[in-house]
Formats: structure tokens, C-alpha cells, sequence
């Protein structure tokens, strides 16, 4: 292409841009627009600036394709039924990580140098912010599927491309991927790549529907359709269920059968709130696998066929993160710590929480008063203060007021304040007290039942009329409260001891909220990654007997006491790598029984050997983790089942072959001639 249809097309991007000068054509997509925006005004890019494409380092693409490992496996299976449906078209097929790196590809061997000297090579980051608009990077951007054809392209040397992305998403609904189809040097017009976009959207889809699957294996999965005959097949929709009936995950055909709002709409609510089936019904499709059974959508009365797959408990020992050897690290990409949390931020995969979270969400608009209980250091504020900024209140006043650090001889001044010269000492300007603070925003009361008696008889009354009397004023002040209380201790254990007024709880619990310990989540592993990941200013990795013994501790002092952990780790960690000697003693000295670790005791980094950091999940030897002894077992018993054939050992656990012969490896089973000579030599 010349020198001067590249130049032409700079001059139409930044003319379009700046206002000035005359468009590349006269219709522009919006999106396209909005990308060659964020490329002049945000990331500072040049289009007529002509520059070889970044390329990570082999070490750093080895560490993200290994932390990318299973997606990839599922991916690339995918990827060579999608290259067989465009073979011939001269297309390359692309999966990149959420930063635009690219993980695999799969092309024409006849066209690798075409391709490689525009770029598309493995470990190619493409970017928005690197390579301008283009079909990768502005998928990312856009969060949706895009088709980015020749002069769409930011940069004028892309011009002769066209390419076709479409996010790939887990099962909580978060991009972790983008697969693209992109032809070099392609003279089609813009209508007829319609059809590769559609290819390409199927296929990622079927790659979305085999991660959750995979990913859900320790969760119930109920399957269903309105047809039957595609129940059970990747067509079908999904719901991972917890053993109480909670939804912990949809995919994006749930959504569009059920015809709701997103994903969040249905995480979170029992499965009986959706179709008429009941626990029974639910065991009896649980122990015949293959059987359907017909329910009726509560919601729009619509007909469906269900399935339900039992939890993977086998699988889950094989699949997670305990198996893998001790002298392996995990490595932890840092987040943006957003200032405040809304409650979308606390969602995870904890039932209790998910309950939460969608009962807060019901109630977030109303007057109904909220309590929340739940140990010391489980998160009661920052759960008040997610539900403040949820609602319609949040641009006023969150005012929080602990009651158990105020000292008795002032809480009632703070509260409710005073007039000047109410009493000795007082500020010559009065005070309006915590309650006329909050007024028209939220007051949160935390350690209610640390509040006096004489003064609980007095919030009473401030709760019933809706008014407040200022100390030394006889004149009460109006007020419009919406009060979030909380409390470690149970309040009705303290009704009957005296110590709390029983009018006022009932005038506090419009609903309760139970926030479960940290050692009681379901997702405490999950929990942890993120607080680690939002603490890190940048990239860090924890070996793996620090992990473990993050994971087994039993926090008496929740997600508090984690925060503080993690973040002197962090601070006086050296290399970026937390190990076990960076953690306080009282981490180290304990063990998965309760007991002083003898291990432990050694001085700090005394004992530490330099351990290669990997990009793997943490475990513990097989002699140490009774996990891993019963996931050896499991391969074992699959392999035997299976004769040895790996294609159907494989099929049967529900991995890649390459994956199973990693694990063979990692517990020493042999296999191959190894195992020939081993049983010679027996």
C-alpha cells in the first residue's frame, strides 16, 4: 500500500478527531470513532507513526499462558474446529488475554511470514493502548464482540487488516479473554465479514460454556432448554448451584431464556424462586444423570427441561488449586483499589454472601431499618457503606458512629448534639451531633449493643418521631433517617440478660443481614487473591507453603486481621515475593491442627531455600496434604479404569491430555516406557 493512501488515512483520523480537516469516509461507526478518540486523547498515539509491535519476553509469555493454562487447553480445542470451518479464507485465529497479549494462535502455515510481519505473532501485545483500534484491543475496550475492517483501524499501517473479536467471559461474567479472526491484505467488503463475526461469536461462546462448566465442577450444575433435545448440549443454558439450592453462577444463556437484567439478577437467589421444582425433584434428577425433567419459569409461566449434573468431588480434588507441588508459587496481578466499595464489588461466590447482597439489594431504596451481624473484622461497615453507595442516598452524608469506642460519658452529646453552653466544656459553637449529620443519608450505628440503657430508650424515640433533641434546646429539630445498625454480640442473648431494650431491637431489625466469618466462606481463597491483589502496587507472588498457610489459618479477626497481614507481608517481603517468613508468628507457629508448627520455629528466611516462582496455584507434597493424597488416588483409579489409554483417562476426569500428563508427572505416576521398565524391574 503507498506512502500516501497511509498518510491520507492519519490526516482523516486526526482531522475527525481534532475537527479539523476532512473525514477518511463519510459514514464512521460510533464505536470506531469513540476508539480513534481514546487513541489521540488518552493513550497520546500517533496513527502516521510507524512502529514494530511490542512483544513480551519468552519468560514473561511462559508465565501467562501458565496462568492462562486451562483456558488455552479449552480454547485451542475450539479453535481447530473454528480453523476448519475458515480454512482456505486466509485467516488467522487469535486468543488473547484481557491485556491484548496474544496467548495461542492458529494459522496457515503457508502465510506465517505474511502474518508475522504484521504482527500477529504470539506474545504480541494488541492493545488499544498499543496498537490503536483494532479487533482485539477495542473488544477490550468496548467489553462486547467488534469487527474492526481495514481503514476502521487507528494506526494507518493496519489498514490492510480486518479483524473480528468477541469476548470470552468466566463464569462470574468477567472477561478473562478475547478470541479474533483477522486477514491480512483481504479486498472483502464490510458486510461479508458479518459471517466470520458470527463464527467467532459461536466459538466463544462454546469455549465461555466449557470454562464454566469446568470451573462449576465442585457446584451442582442444572442444564436446561425450552427444547429438550438440547439440554445437555453446549447450547443449552447453565446454573451452578450450591447444596442449599443458592444460583453461584449463570451463563449468559440462562440470562437470555430467563430474560433477565444480567447475570447479577439471578446469582444469588434460590433455584425455586425461578422454576417449580423442589429439593426432591432436584435429588432424584441428581442420582439419574441423564434424565429431564419438565418445569414451568415462575416468573413468565414459560415451559423447560432441566438436568442437573452432581458436584465433581472427584474432579474438584484433581481440578483446583491443591494440587500442586510445594516448591511452586502463585503469581498475583495487582488491582486498581477502588476508594469505596459498592455491593457489586463485595459479591463473590460465598452463598451467605450472595443471599446477602441480593437481600440488601431489594431493601437498598427503602426506609426498612437493616441489622447486620456477624463476628469482629467481618466487613459490617464496609457492607453498610456498599449499601449507601447503592443507593439513591449516596451523594449525602454516611455517617458512622461506633458505640462501643465512644465513652459513656460522651455518647449521648455526640449523638445528638447541643446547644452552646449545654454543659462545662462544651464548644462555644455547639454541636449538631452525629444523628443531624446523617439526616437525609444513612447513620450507621455499629456495636449497637455496646449503647447504654439510658440511651437506647432515647434513639428509640429519636427512630419513632423522626425528630432530634439537642442537648440544652427545647427545641426538638426534624430529621429523615435511614439507620444501618450493627453487632458481634447477639442481641436477643442480651433482650433476656436486660442488657438490651427488646422495643428498640424490634425497631432496628426490619431485616438482618448474617455476614459469615471469613474461615466460613466459601470463597475464602477468592477472598484472599483479591485482597492481596488490591493491596500490591505492583506484580507479586507468594510461595506456596505461604498461601497455604494463609488459607488455613483460622482468621479470628476476619478480613481485618487479613487486610493487616497482607499488608506487612507485603511491605517488608523482599523481591516481591511473599514467603512463609514474611508472615506473623502467629501464622507461622500454627498448623492446619490448631498446634505450634516445629517447622515454624526456625528463624526467619533461616530455613527459606531460593525457590523458583512459577505461574502455578499453591499446594503442599502428597505426604503433607491428605488433598493431594486423594487426588493421586483418583488419577490412579481413573487410569486403571481406563486401562491406561490417557484419551479416555482424560475424557473421564474432564481434562486435557496435557493436563493429565502434568498431574502423572507431578505424583510421580509413571507412564510410557517408564512405566515398562518400573514393572520390569518389580
Amino acid at each position: 500500500m503507498g506512502d500516501t493512501a497511509l498518510m491520507q488515512h492519519a490526516r482523516g483520523v486526526l482531522g475527525l478527531v481534532n475537527g479539523l480537516g476532512t473525514p477518511p469516509r463519510a459514514i464512521i461507526e460510533k464505536s470506531v470513532k469513540s476508539s480513534w478518540q481514546r487513541c489521540v486523547n488518552d493513550y497520546r498515539l500517533d496513527p502516521a507513526r510507524s512502529q514494530s509491535t511490542c512483544v513480551v519476553d519468552s519468560n514473561n509469555l511462559k508465565e501467562l499462558q501458565g496462568q492462562h493454562d486451562e483456558l488455552v487447553d479449552i480454547a485451542r480445542a475450539e479453535m481447530d474446529t473454528l480453523y476448519d470451518q475458515i480454512s482456505g479464507s486466509g485467516y488467522a485465529l487469535l486468543l488473547t488475554d484481557t491485556s491484548g497479549i496474544i496467548l495461542t494462535e492458529k494459522i496457515d502455515p503457508t502465510l506465517t511470514t505474511m502474518f508475522r510481519s504484521a504482527g500477529l505473532i504470539v506474545g504480541a501485545n494488541w492493545s488499544e493502548q498499543t496498537e490503536g483500534t483494532n479487533g482485539i484491543g477495542t473488544c477490550i475496550a468496548e467489553g462486547r464482540s467488534i469487527t474492526i475492517h481495514r481503514a476502521d483501524h487507528f494506526r494507518a499501517r493496519h489498514i490492510g487488516l480486518s479483524c473480528s473479536g468477541s469476548p470470552i467471559r468466566d463464569p462470574s461474567g468477567a472477561m478473562v479473554a478475547v478470541l479474533d479472526a483477522s486477514v491480512v491484505g483481504s479486498h472483502d467488503t464490510r458486510s461479508s465479514q458479518m459471517h466470520t463475526m458470527a463464527l467467532v461469536n459461536t466459538s466463544a461462546r462454546l469455549i465461555e460454556k466449557c470454562l464454566f462448566l469446568r470451573r462449576c465442577q465442585p457446584y451442582r450444575i442444572l442444564r436446561f432448554h425450552s427444547r429438550p433435545e438440547f439440554v445437555n448440549l453446549l447450547h443449552d443454558a447453565a446454573l451452578a448451584l450450591a447444596d442449599d439450592g443458592t444460583i453461584v453462577a449463570a451463563d449468559d444463556m440462562a440470562v437470555a431464556l430467563l430474560a433477565v437484567q444480567g447475570r447479577g439478577a439471578l446469582v444469588g437467589s434460590q433455584v425455586g424462586d425461578l422454576f417449580d421444582v423442589g429439593e426432591a425433584e432436584l435429588a432424584q434428577l441428581g442420582s439419574t444423570r441423564q434424565a429431564l425433567f419438565p418445569v414451568r419459569d415462575l416468573r413468565l409461566g414459560r415451559r423447560f427441561f432441566i438436568s442437573l449434573v452432581p458436584a465433581q468431588r472427584a474432579a474438584q480434588l484433581i481440578e483446583v488449586h491443591y494440587g500442586r507441588r510445594s516448591t511452586e508459587a502463585i503469581h498475583i496481578t495487582p488491582l486498581a483499589r477502588p476508594p469505596v466499595m459498592t455491593l457489586a464489588d463485595l459479591a463473590g461466590d460465598d452463598p451467605d454472601m450472595l443471599r446477602n447482597i441480593r437481600a440488601a439489594s431489594r431493601v437498598v431504596e427503602s426506609q426498612v431499618p437493616i441489622l447486620i451481624q456477624g463476628p469482629t473484622g467481618s466487613g459490617k461497615e464496609v457492607f453498610a457503606k456498599a449499601m449507601h453507595l447503592s443507593s439513591a442516598r449516596a451523594a449525602r452524608p454516611f455517617v458512622a458512629v461506633n458505640c462501643g469506642a465512644i465513652p459513656e460519658t460522651l455518647i449521648e452529646s455526640e449523638l445528638f448534639g447541643y446547644r452552646p453552653g449545654a454543659f462545662t466544656g462544651a464548644r462555644k459553637e455547639g454541636s449538631r451531633g452525629y444523628i443531624l449529620q446523617s439526616s437525609g443519608g444513612t447513620l450507621f450505628l455499629d456495636e449497637i449493643g455496646d449503647m447504654p440503657l439510658n440511651l437506647q430508650t432515647r434513639l428509640l424515640r429519636v427512630l419513632e418521631e423522626q425528630e432530634v433533641l439537642p442537648l440544652g434546646s427545647d427545641t426538638p429539630i426534624k430529621v429523615e433517617l435511614r439507620v444501618i445498625s450493627a453487632s458481634h454480640r447477639r442481641l436477643r442473648e442480651m433482650i433476656r440478660a436486660g442488657e438490651f431494650r427488646e422495643d428498640l431491637y424490634y425497631r432496628l431489625n426490619g431485616m438482618t443481614l448474617e455476614l459469615p466469618a471469613l474461615q466460613d466462606r466459601g470463597d475464602k481463597e477468592r477472598v484472599i487473591r483479591q485482597l492481596i491483589a488490591a493491596e500490591a502496587g505492583h506484580a507479586v507472588s507468594i510461595e506456596a507453603p505461604a498461601f497455604s498457610r494463609l488459607m488455613s489459618y483460622p482468621w479470628p479477626g476476619n478480613i481485618r486481621e487479613l487486610r493487616n497481614v497482607v499488608r506487612t507481608a507485603l511491605a517488608i517481603c523482599e523481591g516481591g515475593v511473599v514467603r512463609m517468613g514474611d508472615l506473623p508468628s502467629e501464622l507461622r507457629l500454627f498448623n492446619a491442627a490448631g498446634h505450634p508448627d516445629a517447622a515454624s520455629t526456625t528463624p526467619e528466611r533461616a530455613w527459606a531455600p531460593t525457590l523458583p516462582v512459577l505461574p502455578v496455584l499453591p499446594a503442599a507434597s502428597a505426604s503433607e496434604n491428605p488433598l493431594l493424597a486423594a487426588e493421586r488416588i483418583a488419577i490412579l483409579q481413573a487410569v486403571e479404569n481406563c486401562r491406561w489409554n490417557m484419551t479416555l483417562t482424560a475424557r473421564q476426569l474432564g481434562m486435557s491430555r496435557n493436563t493429565l500428563y502434568r498431574k502423572l508427572k507431578r505424583h510421580d505416576i509413571a507412564v510410557g516406557e517408564s512405566r515398562r521398565d518400573e514393572v520390569s524391574r518389580s
